[in-house]
């Protein structure tokens, strides 16, 4: 039997049957009808925008049929298709406001969009071809450039790559490899694909965002964070152009950059187990920490929420291994950071600046930017944090750690995390701390077995009703 999971996010389980139903409809319509198993899935392991491979897993899946607002990640074994779903949007009041703010702008128009409005694109394109043949002058110049969506079937092991790794759109737009064609720049982000001339940048584009004000339009926002932006709101018909609250998001997450470098523990939280490459990034994060001097540990638990990390008070900051679209967790309810993979290069890496570039996907960070492991610097560095200079690491006592294992390191548990002085200008020392010390270090380990007796002690009778009056109380 070939079985194949349907996954569907909460907000759409109430249409589940009726899908089930008619695809069965389908199916027994079929002239070559073999054995197919068709399975709901709900309440994914991890964010809903990604295939659920672990959940399919559990009962054997073929391959997994994702319905619903995905972030169209790369699987890593099972084949999957993709239904995005056709929302409402008014194609005649999209087209008109777009034309009228493209009046007064002189810039090109990249036209961006929810994967749910893509069925209503080509429709949208023809109307504002249509505005412009009713203009005059240089109203009628602007020119728009539409993103193209890439495949929606996405099959591992013959899925369709370019020379970056990254899958290639398919439709009407081609990526043409003939000699003697002007060399472009490819772009993709969210499931959409696009080329920009040769010699053009992205900041010379205004982006246009049809779609809703979620997870993926804050990809864009950040990821583009050079480029002017305007959304257009398809529930509310009307034009936004005020993202101040995105654009700050950059100040909190470089606040959180600074604060990692103070680390001593790092928790990895693994934020999937589906999208391709992701064991790739944790093993280049794992050098990334090492190279830094620093202790690692790599978590599963699903979704993190602050119940969840609060059980790890060891670690310092905690580095979100998942997909772009859910990588960026408010971590202000957290006790600890939480930063994406970009970030603790940033973070880990001596000497490394943000130039304001911003990177989401970890995928793009293993094909363009692999881990230099850098020596140790004898050089303290100052803490924007703290307001001090701190000395990451020890080096005579790494070299004492190499030579002599276990009792170099129970050491440096005597001596981990020192503070010579709490004056602002004193000099912050610490060393190299594990779990394990932590843990030595607490005043409360748990309850203790006392004594060496090993019998089990006899047991007592406790009190017998209610608590308002037990039964051996007087006057009862």
């Amino acid at each position: 039997m070939f079985i194949v999971a349907l996954q569907f996010p909460d907000e759409l389980l109430k249409d589940c049957t009726k899908v089930v139903r008619g695809l069965r409809e389908k199916i027994g319509k079929l002239k070559e009808q073999a054995g197919v198993g068709l399975f709901v899935m709900a309440d994914s392991t991890y964010g809903s925008c990604c295939v659920d491979e672990v959940g399919a897993s559990h009962i054997n899946a073929d391959c997994v049929i994702h319905y619903g607002h995905t972030c169209l990640s790369p699987t890593s074994t099972l084949p999957a298709f993709f239904v995005f779903g056709k929302a409402m949007i008014d194609v005649s009041s999209c087209a008109s406001s777009i034309s009228n703010y493209a009046s007064n702008n002189s810039k090109p128009f990249l036209v961006l969009f929810g994967l749910e409005y893509a069925h209503a694109i080509p429709n949208i394109r023809e109307e504002l071809v249509a505005e412009a043949s009713t203009l005059s002058g240089s109203k009628a110049k602007t020119v728009f450039h539409f993103a193209e969506v890439m495949c929606p079937l996405i099959n591992p092991p013959d899925c369709h790559k370019d020379s970056g790794g990254l899958l290639r759109s398919v439709g009407d737009g081609k990526v043409s490899d003939e000699p003697g064609v002007a060399a472009r720049s490819r772009h993709s982000i969210g499931g959409l694909s696009w080329e920009l001339p040769s010699g053009q940048k992205m900041e010379d584009y205004l982006l246009l965002w049809i779609g809703s004000d979620n997870s993926a339009f804050a990809n864009v926002v950040l990821t583009f964070n050079g480029c002017e932006i305007v959304r257009y709101d398809a529930n509310g018909n009307c034009l936004g152009t005020d993202f101040s609250q995105q654009r700050r998001i950059l100040k909190r997450r470089y606040y959180l950059v600074e604060k990692a470098k103070d680390a001593n523990i790092v928790g990895i939280l693994v934020g999937t187990l589906g999208v391709a490459g992701y064991l790739n990034m944790i093993h280049q994060m794992k050098e990334l920490i090492a190279g830094a001097g620093k202790k690692v540990y790599t978590l599963v638990m699903g979704r993190p929420n602050p119940a969840k990390l609060a059980n790890f008070p060891e670690c310092d900051v905690f580095i979100y291994v998942s997909c772009a679209q859910t990588a960026l967790l408010d971590s202000k309810e957290f006790y600890a950071p939480v930063i994406t993979p970009f970030e603790a290069m940033l973070a880990f890496n001596r000497g490394s600046e943000w130039t304001g570039a911003y990177v989401m996907e970890f995928r793009d960070l293993i094909n363009s930017s692999p881990v230099e492991v850098k020596s140790y610097s004898e050089e303290a560095r100052f803490s924007l944090v703290q307001g001090r200079y701190v000395e990451d690491f020890d080096l005579q006592e790494k070299k004492v750690e190499e030579n002599e294992g276990v009792l170099a390191l129970a050491n440096a548990t005597e001596k981990a995390l020192q503070l010579q002085d709490r004056s602002s200008n004193s000099l912050t020392k610490g060393t190299v701390q594990s779990g394990a010390d932590y843990f030595a270090s607490r005043s409360y380990h748990g309850l203790d077995m006392h004594g060496d007796n090993s019998m089990p002690e006899p047991y007592l009778i406790g009190r017998t009703g209610k608590a308002s009056g037990y039964q051996h109380e007087e006057g009862k």
